[in-house]
């Protein structure tokens, strides 16, 4: 074979036999064009196809097309036929050798095909990162700018190629990394808009700013597996109708389970009779089937066959644009399954950020799969499906940790029929700036996933259906029945001689019954010699069971590992960036030298010392372990440690040593320190499970005494405290024994986002007491709780009155007060009572251990300052 790209008479294209798909992006005028720049360099054309359904592979080496939806694609795909972009022809021309087939690749996995990348003084982990991904996704690298570049990586505008790139005013887009990263991350290109320098959107907008709304008019005829109206009016065809061709020379079946109408049947028949199709009465005799369901026998036989299956919105699509596009392309124009996919009936799913098509056609597609869909989002909900992290839904969802991911779960769980594991970054990555309703629905049917899950090949039946005589190609495949019907089948060559026996097939016994299959050896030398017919290795349309000869099997596997072996480098190092700790943006080498700087110097050189001689010292002297502590101790308000963390840590140390171990954690300390009776957060949580209350003279008086003292001897004393707040701590440490933890047992208490001190502080007071505390801002259904009154619906004894109350903790702010209506109005809504306290109320409670009210802890429009701080 003659190198193209050596100089002299060879012309450029004089090893090419290509076929041209015509669509809306490569029209008559362009191929036209392409045709005579190729024939111009040698090339050979193969005639066109009606629809493209009958290109014939023989010889064919490249399919120029600005699309992969067209009938013939999964046939090249499988051929190994390379599938290209017209930019491949300008490109090889331009430059007098065959451009690599990758690069000019329409197809949607190889989101970075078309792209020319060049980088300006980034760092090399950041650089080798992307110039590995864009490579791996089908787009070439220059190390110089030129006229060719489509994309510059840069960090901003200061270094000279981006300078040159202005001056020339060049076609070239000079974008930060963080771009490629987002792409690569999501598995799907996105709009660089937000990325450009030297103004970048995602540098000047705050995360919390508006993200435009992204339309999506391309979805609109496959938003739903359910048919819509008929796309045409009956009666007599306008001329657009009849230049309908999008079924030539095709026969299609319509199933039963379409449930339809006598009248829509003909109505619908009469349609793709007008496109030049016929209807056959049979799936054998079909090139089409459509059908509402992937279940029955038709409909894996339709599979098995190779046949195209869809559904009537797929058929709808065709007639609409009369061009072909293939049913596994988009999600609901393939039939659905019963009963949806296994395990997605537990779900409840909202949507958030998604509007017009892109919104319906993602309701549709969760129905298909069978969860239960949400127009509003309630705290039942499991997941919420959002386009970005900027909206109400987002935020709730946050709070009542529910699991918040992009489509792509839900397109993919559908496509691989399996639910895919929401610890993938593809799914919980939301660049900022971009709304990721401008990907949605470019994830086609999975082929693997539905013959392993609908049509296996070990569960095609013994017998096929019969139809006026004609045999299903499934049924010629059982031994048992081949040699009576193999002279009927269109679909096997017969053999050359009426004695010859096909190496597997057995005949039907006199009484018609087909006998039990013995597997034998195969007997050479009995009979005739056995032989395969020599067809053409590129069979074709419905020739499902001849087998290619020996020869063109061994040369499509050769030329199969010859591609594979040219792109193993390009996989390589693919593969080796993926792998590369912190994606594009922080490469491994930024990693491993982070990760030397956190290793201490001197355990290094200790690893040394133990590798050169184990056994030339003597073994450490294992610590001793310290034992259990004789107490847990919480200390809170203790000014000594307040501003000396290193004192502190001293003192923490020597206290361990004596037995004493400092807690942050309330729930588990069993003694309590302060300096008085106090407000804090720790105190007051700490007194709900009744610790012994000390004074923080007992630590100093430890320290002192270098020993664990009595700490009985120093109790907490605070007359002053405990007038002022109206308790004493002996009985509040009763109490909060007998509570056990459930002072506020069934309680639903709800408290502002903007309360002094924080909503967490509050949400912790609340729950260690044993109620539960809820973030309020007036959405619709925020008041589940108040439904169903007690969360343990065992405590009706005294104090029941109060759970006929609903509380609000509230500050005077105008933005709270603002929510105090609506709180009133939702709470009477589920028959209870309002009331909206100040953070008064919940200290003092909380702190005394026992139900307390007061007109003064209600809140009132007319105050002027918030309550008390905690």
């Amino acid at each position: 074979m003659a190198d193209p790209n050596q100089p002299g008479n060879v012309p450029l294209f004089s090893q090419i036999q290509f076929y041209i798909v015509e669509s809306g992006e490569l029209g008559p005028n362009l191929a036209t064009k392409l045709v005579k720049a190729l024939k111009d360099n040698g090339a050979v054309q193969h005639a066109p196809s009606a629809n493209n359904a009958n290109i014939s592979f023989d010889g064919l080496t490249h399919v120029i097309s600005s699309t992969i939806d067209f009938e013939g694609y999964e046939k090249a795909e499988d051929l190994l036929v390379p599938v290209v972009t017209p930019s491949w022809v300008d490109a090889s021309v331009a430059k007098r050798r065959h451009a690599n087939p990758r690069s000019h690749s329409p197809d949607p996995r190889l989101f970075f095909s078309g792209l020319v990348v060049c980088t300006a003084d980034l760092p090399d982990g950041d650089k080798d990162a992307i110039v590995g991904g864009v490579l791996a996704m089908g787009g070439l690298y220059s190390s110089a700018i030129t006229k060719a570049v489509t994309h510059m990586v840069a960090l901003n505008m200061d270094p000279a190629a981006c300078q040159i790139a202005v001056a020339k005013n060049l076609d070239c887009k000079i974008v930060l990394p963080h771009w490629f990263d987002d792409c690569l991350r999501l598995g799907r290109r996105i709009d660089e808009g937000p990325y450009i320098l030297p103004n970048p959107e995602i540098m000047r907008k705050a995360l919390t700013d508006r993200i435009p709304e992204t339309a999506r008019p391309d979805l609109r005829s496959a938003i739903s597996a359910q048919p819509g109206p008929v796309p045409t009016q009956t009666g007599s065809p306008s001329p657009e109708r009849r230049r309908l061709n999008v079924f030539k020379d095709k026969s299609v079946t319509l199933s039963k389970d379409l449930e339809i109408g006598s009248h829509l049947r003909r109505t619908i028949e009469d349609l793709i009779k007008s496109a030049g199709g016929s209807i056959a009465g049979s799936v054998n005799k079909a090139d089409i089937y459509i059908c509402h369901y992937r279940e029955g026998i038709e409909y894996k036989t339709a599979s098995w066959e190779g046949k195209v299956v869809g559904n009537l919105p797929w058929l709808y699509h065709l007639i609409t644009h009369n061009a072909w596009t293939s049913p596994l392309r988009r999600l609901l124009h393939y039939p659905i399954a019963r009963g949806g996919l296994p395990g997605f009936k537990k779900f409840r799913i909202s949507l958030s950020n998604y509007n017009g098509e892109a919104r319906i056609y993602l309701e549709n597609l969760a129905k298909a799969a069978g969860c239960e869909f949400t127009k509003t989002m309630k705290q039942d909900n499991t997941h919420l499906i959002t386009a970005h992290q900027v909206s109400e839904k987002c935020d709730a969802a946050k709070e009542w940790n529910i699991n918040m991911i992009n489509h792509l779960w839900l397109e993919e769980s559908y496509a691989k029929w399996q639910i895919q594991s929401l610890t993938n970054t593809r799914y919980t990555h939301f660049p900022p700036r971009t709304n990721l309703s401008e990907v949605v629905g470019q994830t086609p049917i999975d082929r693997q996933s539905l013959e392993r899950n609908f049509f296996p090949k070990e569960g095609k039946p013994q017998e096929g259906l019969e139809d006026d005589g004609l045999l299903d190609p499934v049924e010629i495949m059982d031994p048992a029945i081949a040699k009576n019907k193999i002279s009927n089948s269109s679909a096997v060559q017969p053999p050359s001689s009426s004695n010859e026996k096909l190496p597997i097939h057995k005949s039907r016994n006199s009484e018609g019954t087909t006998p039990k299959v013995v597997k034998e050896p195969r007997r050479l030398s009995e009979g005739p010699p056995l032989r395969t017919p020599a067809t053409s290795r590129f069979k074709a349309e419905g020739k499902e069971n001849e087998t290619p000869s020996t020869t063109s099997s061994r040369g499509a596997k050769d030329r199969a590992a010859a591609k594979i072996h040219n792109l193993a480098p390009d996989i390589a190092l693919y593969e080796k960036e993926r792998k590369r700790v912190g994606g594009v943006m922080y490469g491994r080498t930024k990693g491993e030298n982070r990760e030397a700087e956190l290793v201490p110097k001197r355990s290094i050189s200790r690893e040394a010392e133990e590798d050169v001689d184990d056994e030339s010292r003597p073994a450490k002297r294992p610590k001793k372990a310290k034992g259990a502590p004789a107490m847990r101790l919480l200390v809170t308000g203790y000014s000594v440690w307040s501003n000396n963390k290193k004192k502190e840590n001293e003192d923490r140390i020597r206290l361990r040593d004596l037995g004493i171990l400092i807690t942050p954690d309330y729930l588990t300390c069993t003694h309590l320190a302060a300096p008085k009776i106090l407000r804090t957060q720790k105190f007051i949580c700490a007194i709900s499970h009744a610790p012994i209350i000390l004074s923080t003279d007992f630590l100093e008086a430890c320290l002192d005494a270098n020993k664990l003292l009595a700490p009985e001897v120093y109790p907490l004393h605070d007359a002053e405290g405990e007038a002022r707040h109206n308790l004493t701590l002996t009985a509040v440490t009763a109490r909060a024994r007998t509570n056990d933890g459930h002072l506020l047992r069934g309680q639903a208490i709800y408290c502002t986002e903007h309360i002094y001190g924080g909503f967490d502080t509050y949400k912790a007071i609340v729950e260690v007491n044993g109620g539960k505390c809820m973030l309020y801002r007036a959405r619709a259904g925020s008041i589940v709780a108040a439904k169903v009154g007690s969360l343990d619906e065992e405590e009706e004894e005294e104090g029941s009155e109060e759970l006929e109350y609903i509380y609000l903790i509230s500050g005077v702010k105008p933005e709270e007060q603002r929510l105090w209506p609506k709180f009133r109005q939702m709470v009477t809504a589920v028959g209870k009572l309002p009331r909206i306290v100040r953070t008064d109320w919940m200290l003092d409670l909380a702190l005394s251990q026992q139900a307390r009210w007061e007109d003064t802890y209600e809140v009132t429009a007319g105050e002027a300052g918030s309550s008390t701080e905690a």
